[in-house]
């Protein structure tokens, strides 16, 4: 696996060493011996252009190195040439690191690219929905992170902590707007889901103090 993540590191470089050494081949033989060459350093080339190193983006994400997974974004200087559910995908994972650095305009920005250019699996476009409404959440926009969060549950999102999180986000929306029998409905599905994520865990056990004591 790490061999892999070398060849997609270094890919662009690779295809032209490749394609240079088809050039030396053809020179001193002929055209034939060197197609071979030629062949994988084009695909190399195309590769960097129309893929991405994003495989290697999104293991820096998961380990948490921020300043990895950004280096590796601006590696890719021109998105547009990216297959456009790759670029979709590029533009989404702008998004979260921008959100983890609390630029919540950046991200919403980067957001919106990556959902309208179209997510390659609906619980992707699900997340990224789900993310939208919450940074509408931060900016206290809460008509527009009800209606992202809305459609972050109907697209159906990848795994039950996401959906959780989007259950307990609507239970807030819902409480403030004083719509207390729905904000119960979504904090009991949020909780039946029974998350593990510490912060989703938490969130549970502090609306439980007192989301029984309110009407409805």
């Amino acid at each position: 696996m790490k061999f892999y993540n070398i060849i997609i590191r270094y890919r662009l470089q690779l295809g032209i060493a490749v394609a240079i050494l088809g050039g030396v081949t053809n020179y001193f033989a002929s055209f034939w011996p060197s197609f071979p060459l030629y062949f994988i350093g084009l695909i190399l080339v195309l590769g960097h252009f129309f893929f991405g190193p994003l495989r290697i983006i999104q293991e820096y994400l998961e380990s948490g190195d921020m300043e990895g997974a950004e280096k590796v974004l601006a590696s890719i200087k021109y998105p547009f040439l990216l297959y456009k559910p790759i670029r979709s995908v590029y533009y989404t994972l702008k998004g979260n690191v921008a959100m983890m650095k609390q630029d919540f305009d950046g991200a919403e920005k980067m957001m919106k690219k990556g959902l309208d250019l179209g997510m390659p699996m609906k619980e992707a476009e699900g997340a990224s929905m789900l993310q939208m409404g919450m940074i509408a959440m931060q900016k206290n926009n809460l008509k527009q992170a009800e209606s992202y969060i809305r459609g972050a549950l109907r697209k159906g999102l990848p795994d039950k902590e996401n959906e959780a999180a989007a259950h307990l986000q609507m239970c807030s929306i819902m409480m403030n707007k004083r719509e207390f029998r729905a904000a119960k409905d979504y904090f009991r599905k949020a909780k039946a889901l029974k998350p593990t994520t510490t912060q989703i865990v938490d969130q549970i056990k502090q609306i439980e103090k007192y989301i029984s004591r309110i009407p409805g």
